[in-house]
């Protein structure tokens, strides 16, 4: 396979990417990425992908065999260059044709599973034309062009796993939960009532009392919406409302940026690193975000009530409060397929705008409102569950990593667009292939795997005190730290359970 893009016809789409490439190839690019030793190669731009193809350095048992880094530009969260201009004189004159050609010049790539990769390449204007390129790129908007419209793995059909399971059998799943959501109700004031909306809430109770509505909008809305609540939907039944404020936009896409700048500032002392991970308030969207969920999850559990989350628009705070409910009360949103149930349901289906929320991740300095790590808050909070529940679950931290990452920047179609009508309208289902698919195959779901899990029919109340709650330093500082360790350990329980599953042969019993 020829590592040249520019060696392939290039036809419709793919003609359009490829007007932004203004380098093809380069060689003698040397790349330094986290956790391993730095290559030196050839560098070439596709439509898609930075690649480089290169030998090991200092390695002589290597036989040949090429290394290959793919680096997806849909990836790139951030493009930082630097070059250094070498002018050579002769006579006194500068060089006919050397200007930009001659110096060197650095790429930084800070990607948005948070990896940073350093590019070192021989040519000033190679540099340029390269960061230009992979900036343009990584940033197209248009969903049509994405990657997964072209991707084609081997031994997946089109089609395959597609739908995971209809709306309506997926609903009769949490029936008897009655745990709705909604956006901001359109009741009004005590003298403006709304009794279409009150007819739905009065039908939502089927016959349980009380109901709650917690409400998760900012806190500075609380006194009106009270009033409207108090004004309608308490007039509309047996209902309470209840007010959990949950960060939903900049304030939340800028606590993660904060947590990611204190994760890699370099040579931090421990106070001053205690002192940014706190300032980056990153923890306490955490404990609010399961505080609510326990708060649902008590309404319903131990007073038998029904409840209805109610956020700004219906599609963000709503879907991690209902989510994380649902984690909590039901075993079977514990297991493997069920949390995947879980995520096509409250998060896919329900309309969560996956396009714009996870458009950048910790490294952008965009501005823009439409962006929030909400996803990537859920995910989290699962892992405290987790930690502190380490048989309950049965899948691994590493199922919540391959999501967040695939939420991002993905082969698959699963989370491109914003709703199910923009995934029918591209026609993702038949296009593209589905990441269930991918992480339901059996040798990588042996890896996703939790193997200390224990099915657990009761509900699960995590902590949201400090001493309970700890960063994910398997997603946030995973190419900081060493990996040897977990792997080892990992492999060592597998074989210890393994080995306590094993039936005792006769001399055992009789020895024992």
């Amino acid at each position: 396979m020829s590592l040249s893009p520019m060696t392939l016809p290039l036809t419709g789409p793919q003609m359009e990417l490829s007007d932004h490439i203004q380098t093809s190839q380069v060689e003698n690019v040397r790349v330094t990425c986290p956790l391993m030793p730095p290559i030196t190669g050839t560098l070439c731009v596709s439509s898609h992908h930075l690649l480089l193809s290169a030998l090991p350095e200092g390695d002589e048992d290597h036989d040949g065999e090429r290394l290959e880094l793919w680096l997806l530009h849909r990836a790139v969260d951030s493009v930082e260059k630097s070059v250094q201009n070498i002018v050579r004189f002769r006579s006194k004159e500068i060089v006919e044709g050397s200007e930009g050609k001659t110096g060197s010049g650095s790429i930084t790539l800070k990607c948005k599973d948070l990896r940073v990769i350093q590019l070192e390449i021989p040519s000033m204007e190679a540099t340029l034309n390269i960061a230009r390129s992979v900036q343009a790129l990584s940033s197209l908007d248009s969903i049509s062009l994405a990657y997964p419209f072209f991707f084609r793995p081997q031994r997946h059909r089109l089609g395959e796993g597609w739908p995971r399971d209809t709306t309506e059998n997926f609903f009769l799943k949490i029936k008897a939960e009655a745990l709705l959501h909604c956006s901001k109700s359109q009741a009004g004031s005590a003298r403006h009532r709304c009794e279409k909306d009150e007819a739905l809430l009065d039908a939502a109770l089927l016959g349980q009392l009380p109901g709650f509505i917690i409400h998760t909008g900012p806190s500075n809305n609380a006194k009106q919406v009270t009033s409207e609540e108090e004004g309608a939907e308490r007039q509309a039944g047996y209902w309470r409302v209840l007010h959990r404020p949950l960060e939903r936009g900049r304030a939340l896409q800028d606590s993660l940026v904060r947590l990611v700048s204190a994760c890699y500032e370099p040579a931090l002392e421990i106070n001053r690193w205690l002192s940014k991970l706190q300032a980056s308030r990153w923890m306490s969207h955490v404990k609010e975000a399961l505080g609510a969920a326990g708060l649902t999850a008590e309404c319903m559990e131990r007073k038998g009530g029904c409840v209805l989350v109610q956020g700004k628009e219906g599609t963000d705070t709503t879907l991690l409060v209902t989510s994380l409910t649902q984690l909590i009360l039901s075993p079977d949103c514990r297991t493997f397929d069920g949390f995947q149930d879980l995520i096509e349901r409250d998060w896919l289906q329900a309309g969560h705008p996956f396009q714009l929320r996870c458009a950048h991740s910790g490294w952008s300095q965009s501005r823009a409102q439409h962006e929030a790590p909400l996803f990537l808050l859920f995910l989290d909070c699962c892992w405290q569950v987790a930690r502190q529940f380490p048989f309950a679950l049965e899948f691994s931290e590493k199922l919540l990593c391959i999501l967040a990452e695939h939420a991002y920047s993905s082969e698959y179609g699963t989370f491109l667009c914003n709703n199910e009508k923009e995934r029918c309208l591209y026609e993702v289902q038949d296009r593209t292939h589905s990441l269930w698919v991918f992480l339901n195959d059996n040798k990588k779901q042996l890896k996703l795997l939790n193997p200390m899990y224990e099915q657990n029919p009761l509900v699960i109340w995590p902590s949201v005190e400090p001493q309970s709650l700890q960063l994910w330093a398997g997603f946030f500082l995973q190419y900081l730290l060493p990996h040897e360790h977990t792997i080892l350990a990992r492999k060592r329980m597998v074989e210890i359970i393994k080995t306590s599953q094993e039936p005792l042969d006769n001399s055992q019993i009789s020895q024992s």
